[in-house]
């Protein structure tokens, strides 16, 4: 058996790529393709490194669920205790429908609409990470209006460069999350003030896809100076909100281990004096990301002709998966890998340097640029660390229905979300009369 880096539960058994032990290739024969395939146990496994590693800690663990939504998905970590960071109204009755609990949810995002506040409000969410003076004041007039009480904590921008892509970066001064540091004090003694508000915590979160702990330990530094003065202000602090963003392994990419960040988080915090404090953190990418692959079908092969390589020619592998199916390689330039599910003896297939695209008709409708594979039409590519940020960002470009969604589980293989029907794509649209 031979495992792939990076994806222990993702191995080639005869030559032929498997998940938890079943064949992808035969699960995109029975489902259809394009595929998402989810491993149940990787995503507990990432789950409860992060509980052991907050073990004897007061905390709360949620999964940042924008990283993928999936009902059967959230009620894993549901099963598991987890709470969830949420983002819309959207998400947040998502969480419900999967049975979980509306305690242990944060709601987070610079938008919330008055709305999405009441709905938050009358569940009885944890608490709202508010991220401006004039959210902060709609909140307090919402939840007055209300006749409840709304908890807060404020995000705070530390103006930190995770050093991650600028798409995915949310701790610079230039980015439009949080408030200001320079502000924070101020902001926090409006919030002391304004009604039907409760002052509960601090929140940071600096970015996404983070390969090193530097860059948390010294958002953590300002977030822990900004906890004294604001308390030497009057106003008492219950958690510590430290956001999420560590990443996976896509490439070569050596992210520190749950266990490492998170250790060395907590001994900052203890060696300061805060370790009565419970510690929210929203870990998404990390506990989905390398769980899932996206199965794609080869549908032609489209080779240069010889004279036009020199001149930059390309050889493309036509596939059924697109960019509305997975949208990281033409937002952000992601490399995403790409194999085989069945290896040829290279005898009979030769490698070939292939540009694997999709058929939306955009130039930047591709999946990846430069991949040495042995292919032919009607063979199934598997797109690795596709569990993050796939199926979430999703869409219906070109009028095409979004992947079906299947999660293994116990050597059982469930059907998760079927795939969208063109008549389900405009079943609400109306003609003229």
């Amino acid at each position: 058996m031979n495992a792939l880096p990076g994806a222990p539960h993702l191995a080639y058994q005869q030559n032929r790529l498997t998940l938890d032990g079943v064949d992808l290739q035969a699960l995109g024969r029975q489902f259809g393709t394009p595929l998402y395939v989810y491993s149940a146990s990787a995503m507990r496994a990432a789950a409860q490194a992060y509980q052991k590693a907050l073990e004897g800690q007061p905390h709360l663990l949620c999964y940042a669920m924008k990283a993928n939504s999936n009902l059967a998905v959230l009620q894993l970590f549901a099963r598991l205790g987890l709470g969830f960071d949420i983002v819309s109204g959207g998400e947040l009755q998502r969480v419900l429908a999967a049975g979980g609990q509306a305690s242990k949810i944060v709601f987070s995002g610079v938008g919330k609409t008055r709305d999405e506040m009441v709905m938050a409000l009358r569940c009885g969410v944890r608490c709202f990470n508010v991220e401006s003076q004039a959210e902060l004041e709609v909140l307090s007039q919402v939840a007055a209006g209300e006749g409840l009480n709304a908890r807060v904590s404020l995000r705070v921008n530390p103006d930190v460069d995770a050093g991650t892509h600028p798409y995915i970066s949310t701790g610079l001064k230039g980015n439009k999350f949080g408030v200001a540091h320079g502000r924070a004090l101020e902001l926090y003694a409006q919030a002391r003030r304004l009604p039907s508000l409760e002052v509960v915590g601090i929140d940071c979160h600096i970015g996404s896809q983070i390969t090193e702990i530097g860059p948390y330990l010294d958002a953590l530094d300002r977030v822990l100076d900004l906890v004294e003065a604001i308390e030497a202000q009057g106003t008492p602090l219950h958690h510590l909100d430290l956001g999420g963003g560590l990443g996976i392994t896509y490439t070569d990419e050596q992210p520190p281990t749950p266990q490492a960040l998170v250790g060395a988080m907590l001994e900052r915090i203890r060696a300061r004096g805060h370790g009565h404090r419970e510690v929210f953190l929203e870990p998404g990418r990390s506990l989905v990301g390398n769980a899932g692959v996206l199965l794609t079908d080869v549908l032609y092969l489209k080779p240069a002709a010889p004279e036009e390589v020199p001149e930059g020619g390309r050889h493309f592998c036509i596939v059924d998966a697109a960019m509305n199916d997975l949208m990281r390689p033409a937002l952000y330039e992601a490399w995403m890998g790409i194999v085989e599910c069945v290896r040829y003896d290279e005898s009979a297939v030769a490698k070939q340097t292939w540009d694997v695209v999709g058929p939306v008709c955009e130039s930047g409708d591709w999946l990846g640029r430069d991949r040495a594979l042995a292919v032919q039409a009607g063979d199934t590519l598997a797109v690795l660390s596709a569990g993050a940020y796939g199926m979430t960002m999703a869409s219906n470009y070109n009028t095409r229905g979004r992947a079906a969604e299947v999660m293994i589980d116990g050597g059982q293989v469930h059907l998760i979300r079927e795939r969208e029907t063109a008549a389900e794509l405009f079943a609400k649209e109306r003609l003229l009369p």
